[in-house]
């Protein structure tokens, strides 16, 4: 019987029971009121870190609104003023081949 005692390491008992202390006080330190003070503070820093991304996504998004908004305006003021200029340069060339139509007429009426 004592020949399975001389196997145990007294190097290994030691860390196991290091360990088991360790594990032990850990636990209790863990469960403390000042733990949780600090797991309580960690939580509201982390807390108050998303309100501020959620603001600032929430302005970003604002802001994109905005910018697509403007961007919309834009092309809807060039396509109108591009139409007008289509319609400026339609014109003129009506007036002209009316113009051109009606000397053809006179020059016909003349001889």
């Amino acid at each position: 019987m004592l020949k399975c005692f001389k196997k145990i390491s007294k190097k290994e008992t030691g860390v196991f029971a290091a360990g088991l202390l360790f594990g032990t006080a850990g636990i209790k330190l863990l469960s403390s009121k000042d733990a949780k003070k600090f797991y309580t503070n960690c939580t509201a820093a982390v807390l108050r870190a998303k309100e501020c991304v959620l603001k600032t996504a929430t302005t970003i998004q604002e802001n994109a609104e905005d910018i697509y908004a403007e961007a919309q305006q834009i092309n809807e003021d060039r396509a109108a003023k591009d139409a007008e200029e289509y319609t400026d340069v339609e014109d003129v060339e009506t007036a002209a081949e009316a113009e051109e139509a009606e000397t053809a007429a006179e020059e016909n009426e003349a001889e």
